[in-house]
């Protein structure tokens, strides 16, 4: 179980963690970026857990938004989840 941040109350992912929600097997499908995890689940631009081909679901994609053709508004849609610990 994800130990939970009190000033925020959501639930703190490990990376460990993160991975399960992969959309894979009908799991939800979960990215962080920037020390938040988002759902996307249901966005059409994830189905099936990757995203262009090039991007996979249960990931920190702070790195790879760096070359992405747009910003990061996009994650404005989306519903923070959760808090990103790194391991």
């Amino acid at each position: 179980m994800p130990e939970k941040n009190e000033e925020k109350n959501l639930p703190v992912l490990s990376m460990e963690q993160l991975k399960t929600y992969d959309g894979q097997e009908g799991r939800k499908i979960y990215v962080a970026y920037k020390d938040k995890v988002y759902d996307v689940t249901g966005s059409l631009w994830w189905e099936e857990g990757t995203h262009q081909g090039e991007h996979v679901a249960g990931r920190d994609l702070s790195a790879e938004m760096d070359a992405a053709p747009h910003s990061d508004d996009v994650f404005k849609n989306f519903k923070v989840v959760g808090l990103f610990k790194k391991d």
